[in-house]
């Protein structure tokens, strides 16, 4: 999962101009903290997360592409095999809602990756 994000996360670096330490500075975190991103030593932080979706002008999704469609995948595999429930009605109606909403998101999700 990491590794993906690792090589479009220094893409995205060298195509801006940016150094480590520039985006480190910019970030309010030092140069090594980019670099443990950029081999997949680390992941960021959600505020850092947003702090390189403003420095390279693209969405979080767009930013971790790689990491969407991993997990994404896990959602699919696991919303196949759902453990069955005990609630009430209401309380069942509202689950199998949300679990149809659920697939037809990923479904979207994929299809807008397939067509890009």
């Amino acid at each position: 999962m990491h590794s993906s994000f690792s090589i479009d996360l220094k893409t995205a670096r060298r195509r801006s101009g940016l150094s480590q330490a520039d985006c480190g500075h910019l970030l309010g975190v030092d140069k090594r903290r980019i670099s443990a991103f950029e081999s997949g030593r680390s992941i960021p932080t959600v505020p850092e997360i947003c702090g390189l979706s403003l420095i390279f002008g693209c969405s979080f999704e767009t930013l971790f592409a790689s990491v969407f469609s991993e997990v994404g995948s896990d959602i699919e595999r696991r919303l196949a095999h759902m453990p069955t429930c005990g609630y009430s009605f209401l309380g069942h109606f509202n689950r199998v809602h949300t679990l149809n909403r659920i697939a037809a998101r990923l479904s979207d999700h994929q299809r807008f990756r397939g067509s890009a």
